[in-house]
């Protein structure tokens, strides 16, 4: 798979799409004078922009190419972290989103605080930055260079993942969150149009019968709910892992929740996240389905991951794959900015201005744009190292089911367990990351084997306990505290008032309840 195999034409599709975003990405920089403008856009985002950025943040490039891949190894199984989503998209809006913006915060740890204390705030936040520097922004940029490097053999790795760095650094730096929302809407659609052209040419190859694609794999490969003993996605972790994992990035994770944060309103927020929910559906019909296509249409790969790389370049004609391989390229920048930018927020937000009293709004914007410069060059120099590491990394990617279950404990059993204290918070967070840790260290060493979906169900429980006993323990907390940042009933309607039922976000939290229902019960 040769470069000199990709046209001229698709290569200035390709350039122009990185001229167009360093360009919007810097144009919106003029307009971006405070660390609100910086941080949140200047809290002005509509539901379009929310949806679309949510979207085309949590697609990488690895993620495209792993869930065609997966597809076409095992099966649509690999589509419940997708399509999923929506169960914590739904907790999130109807729960987490008025908590939130009433609150008025910047960062997901500044709740932590208002909750319980500084402690829970520092250590979430210290957390969240060295798991997106190291393992989401690191590993988007190395596996984004390692998919180029499929298309363009003669790149070098390093070079490949410090242009990615430099490109969605610079613009990301000066134009902050409001240059990631408005240019991952623009790659949302890219992202969307290409997979979606790709998958329409796969099932022309199989004269568009499904019944061939349905012959061409064994039955367990159109099933999502697998054996208790599948190494896949067994049952019970369908139930008791990948909802909380997704509670977790959805719900709690500032690389998700900024833009959310950066809402016009509660309504917006709440529309926006609907609407995310509903792209969520859409990789399983434009990434997963085309790997299970592709079974029939490209027989007999070594390597599963190569099945997007090599539908690309056998079935898509000249233009086309210039558009996808700009989708694809979409899809590490947006995932690359929006962690930047989270990142130096909390880096600035969290531990800069609470030791810098009398810090200005200048100050804290120059802080913002050089630690996402600074963030970025390690990032940049990380990722190639990871080429050396690969065994490790692959038990990094394993480290989201030890740090998730005591985050999701504190947020979602804290926000109904009004006895729940700074105590019990800050002691469950160690506590049940502990019991993670200890049970990824068995696993090595042969002594544990239970599916790590299912650990995280396990240390869930475990860790509920340990908050609800530490927190009887110790003392209660400030009652007219708790009562602001618990749930109360009247906060699932907040922002619908007046608003017709079409419009209404339980409206459309019903439907997507079907189209989940649909999903669930087509490929059961």
């Amino acid at each position: 798979m040769a470069g000199s195999t990709i046209s001229n034409i698709d290569l200035g599709i390709v350039f122009l799409y990185f001229i167009t975003v360093l360009g919007i990405g810097l144009y919106v920089a003029r307009k971006t004078k405070t660390s609100e403008d910086l941080f949140l856009g200047g809290r002005t985002f509509t539901w379009g922009l929310i949806g679309l950025s949510l979207f085309a943040s949590n697609i990488s490039s690895s993620t495209i190419i792993g869930l065609s891949g997966a597809a076409y190894s095992t099966g649509v199984v690999q589509s419940v972290y997708e399509w999923m989503s929506g169960v914590p998209l739904l907790v999130a809006a109807v729960i987490f989103i008025p908590l939130y913006l009433r609150a008025r915060i910047t960062t997901i740890p500044e709740f932590l605080e208002l909750r319980y204390d500084v402690r829970s705030r520092n250590f979430f936040s210290a957390m969240t930055i060295f798991m997106s520097v190291v393992v989401e922004m690191a590993g988007g940029l190395y596996a984004g260079a390692l998919v180029l490097k499929t298309f363009f053999p003669e790149l070098i790795l390093w070079q490949t993942t410090l242009i990615l760095a430099l490109v969605a650094g610079v613009y990301t730096a000066f134009g902050g969150l409001r240059a990631v929302v408005i240019t991952d809407a623009i790659q949302a659609v890219i992202l969307i149009v290409g997979c979606t052209a790709m998958t329409y040419l796969l099932f022309q190859e199989l004269d568009f019968s499904w019944e061939r694609v349905i012959s061409a794999v064994p039955p367990e490969h159109l099933s999502m709910v697998r054996p208790a003993d599948d190494t896949t996605i067994p049952w019970p972790g369908l139930l008791m892992g990948v909802p909380f994992l997704g509670f977790w990035y959805w719900t709690t994770n500032q690389f998700i929740v900024q833009r959310v944060l950066g809402s016009k309103n509660v309504k917006h927020a709440r529309w926006g996240v609907m609407f995310a929910g509903f792209l969520k559906v859409v990789p399983l019909f434009i990434m997963v389905i085309p790997g299970v296509m592709a079974v029939s249409v490209l027989p007999g790969l070594e390597q599963p991951d190569m099945v997007f790389p090599t539908a690309m370049m056998e079935i898509l004609p000249v233009g086309l794959l210039g558009l996808v391989l700009a989708g694809l390229i979409s899809a590490i920048m947006s995932s690359v900015d929006s962690t930047l930018n989270s990142s130096s927020t909390l880096v600035v937000i969290d531990f800069i201005k609470p030791r810098m009293k009398n810090i200005s709004e200048t100050q804290l914007t120059n802080y913002g744009r050089i630690t996402t410069l600074v963030l970025m060059v390690i990032s940049a120099i990380w990722a190639p190292m990871i080429a050396n590491f690969q065994g490790l990394w692959d038990y990094l990617q394993q480290m989201f089911s030890i740090v998730v279950p005591p985050i999701a404990v504190i947020f979602l059993v804290g926000v109904f367990f009004k006895r729940g204290n700074g105590d019990g918070s800050f002691w469950t967070l160690i506590l049940g990351t502990g019991v993670g840790v200890l049970l990824f260290t068995l696993e090595q060493f042969g002594m544990w084997s239970l599916h790590y979906t299912m650990n995280v169900g396990l240390i869930i429980a475990i860790s509920t306990l340990i908050f609800i006993f530490v927190s009887y323990q110790t003392d209660p907390p400030d009652p007219e505290k708790v009562d602001r940042y618990t749930f109360r009933q009247e906060l699932i309607a907040d922002g619908m008032e007046g608003v017709p039922w079409y419009q209404d976000y339980r409206f459309h939290a019903l439907l997507l309840i079907i189209v989940m229902a649909t999903i669930l019960i087509a490929f059961w």
